[in-house]
């Protein structure tokens, strides 16, 4: 049941926001200009980073945690604002369902933003295709002696669908059959570069430099030679803007953006992370999927380029989790199994060595299910004690910020005491795309080598020497294992990395490394919960 909510005003007005700040969308959703950001104001704020153990099918909580800590925080007398992504309508009506939270640590009005939300993604959308059709039409019309050979751009689409992963566009004369295909949204240049985009010029300068595809002679040709730049900023107009709503207790809550951690950078946008710093003593924010790739992504490229570090992160787990990270069969995670879950915290010790290596302070976050047994709470307590990792049961789903006061005390106890010894890049943006990969493998990963198709070894030599060169990296990995074999779960090491693309977002200023078979277009699974969600009286029902 939705709680009653207040209008969002009053949300805005208890973190000090005026009321001609807000462009409203009904009473509980907002836009919040960016240029609301004050960096002074931003750099007393503590930013905490909520993460993982690895994922898998029965979820972690990472969002629910993210919410549940600031409503514990809010409890405990502290100004706290969380900034999180928006739902991609993928995993809405595929595999995973709502991404709003859950119980009594949810943000609302979740069904608006689990579907349409404020528009932002049809609008990054529409963006994206705007670009795919004038680089079509310039390859229609160009009648040069180095005319457009190869688009590179693809178009986007945010819902999981196979049959676009592949097509061929151009036929019956209408430019010449030219292999192409889809991405999802959550996955496109676009979303990255309006989660990484500062300011409006900031953004313009990033749409210009979006690398279209290369002529005859092999020149590339960039956005800008199109002369379009302006319409593309008008359909993102609105889209940059942040979204400001509320969780169950009230918590103020931007959501804005929505890459994926698997195969995009998979962090909310610049802009809403730092007004939440600008607002918020406390700012609280995610990373998808688990420390291995959000975490490292956010660590590695969003706080590199935004200039923020987080002064504690927070490793969620479940007993679930840890039991099939152990070995123990689907059907029985929800069994008491010690041996299971002994061996499933291995997975956890990867997380909070990984982290450590990053300069972070870390507190582990055990997000309770009701069939969770008092023993197994207890030997995972008494494990972080003895690996000196500070340790908190949280109950905010059942209980909301009352059962998240306990997570809360351990991270202000974190940050009081400073623990976090500053953050460190797992590379330099000097060393080579190679040296790059090969660090986030080997010291992240634990695997021992990497490899490159011929396919992204001659995209490599293609950069050699440019400025593309020195772009962080963004790994396209499976999110269930430390390898490229979803199955291998729990500690897989001593693996190989076999990398069979390497795609140049030059707006976004990263280059993508596409690990093994990795999809940027997912499909739906065999049961989709699109089956699950219905009207029902003029509510929406079945999305969480």
């Amino acid at each position: 049941m939705q709680p009653a909510l207040k209008h969002i005003e009053e949300i805005a007005a208890s973190i000090g926001m005026p009321d001609e700040a807000l462009t409203l969308y009904g009473k509980y959703k907002a836009k919040i200009s960016h240029t609301l950001f004050d960096a002074s104001r931003a750099a007393a704020s503590k930013l905490i980073l909520v993460t993982s153990t690895t994922p898998n099918k029965a979820g972690v909580g990472k969002t629910t945690t993210s919410i549940a800590l600031g409503q514990g925080l809010k409890r405990l007398g502290k100004k706290a604002v969380v900034a999180l992504r928006e739902p991609s309508l993928g995993p809405v009506f595929g595999m995973k369902g709502g991404a709003t939270g859950g119980g009594m640590s949810q943000i609302h009005p979740t069904a608006d933003i689990n579907l349409h939300f404020n528009g932002d993604f049809h609008a990054i959308t529409s963006a994206n295709n705007l670009i795919a059709a004038l680089a079509d039409n310039h390859r229609y019309y160009d009648k040069s002696t180095d005319p457009l050979k190869k688009i590179q751009w693809k178009r986007a689409l945010d819902m999981n669908d196979r049959a676009l992963r592949q097509i061929i566009t151009g036929l019956n004369g209408n430019g010449g059959a030219q292999e192409s295909g889809f991405d999802i949204t959550a996955a496109s240049e676009i979303m990255a570069i309006l989660c990484l985009a500062t300011n409006h010029d900031d953004l313009a300068r990033r749409i210009d430099n979006v690398l279209v595809g290369y002529r005859v002679s092999g020149k590339p040709l960039y956005f800008s030679q199109l002369a379009s730049t302006g319409a593309v900023m008008a359909l993102l107009k609105e889209a940059f803007e942040p979204n400001l709503v509320q969780s169950s207790e009230g918590v103020p809550v931007f959501v804005h953006g929505g890459p994926f951690a698997n195969i995009a950078h998979g962090c909310n946008s610049i802009a809403a992370t730092r007004l939440a710093m600008t607002f918020g003593d406390y700012a609280i924010t995610e990373a998808g999927f688990g420390a291995d790739l959000g975490a490292e992504k956010f660590l590695n490229i969003k706080c590199r380029n935004a200039g923020i570090e987080p002064a504690v992160t927070v490793i969620a787990t479940t007993s679930i989790s840890l039991k099939l990270h152990g070995g123990a069969p689907e059907a029985d995670i929800r069994k008491p199994n010690a041996k299971a879950l002994n061996l499933g915290l291995r997975n956890l010790e990867r997380h909070i060595e990984n982290l450590r290596g990053f300069g972070q302070a870390v507190v582990v976050g055990f997000n309770r299910y009701d069939f969770d047994g008092d023993d197994e709470i207890q030997y995972v307590r008494e494990w972080c004690a003895a690996h000196g990792t500070r340790f908190a049961l949280n109950e905010g789903y059942a209980k909301g910020g009352a059962g998240a006061v306990g997570l809360a005390e351990q991270v202000l106890a974190a940050i009081d005491g400073k623990e976090s010894t500053g953050l460190k890049y797992s590379y330099q943006l000097d060393e080579s795309p190679e040296e790059k990969l090969g660090k986030i493998v080997t010291q992240v990963y634990r695997g021992k080598s990497i490899s490159l198709s011929s396919k992204a070894s001659a995209t490599l030599k293609k950069i050699a020497g440019s400025p593309e060169e020195k772009y962080p990296v963004c790994i396209a990995k499976t999110q269930y294992s430390f390898s490229q074999n979803a199955a291998e779960v729990g500690v897989a090491e001593n693996f190989n990395i076999h990398f069979e693309d390497i795609l140049i977002n030059r707006g976004a200023e990263f280059l993508v490394a596409v690990a093994g078979d990795m999809l940027r277009m997912p499909g739906l699974p065999k049961v989709p919960q699109a089956g699950k969600i219905s009207l029902v009286n003029g509510e929406v029902e079945g999305l969480l």
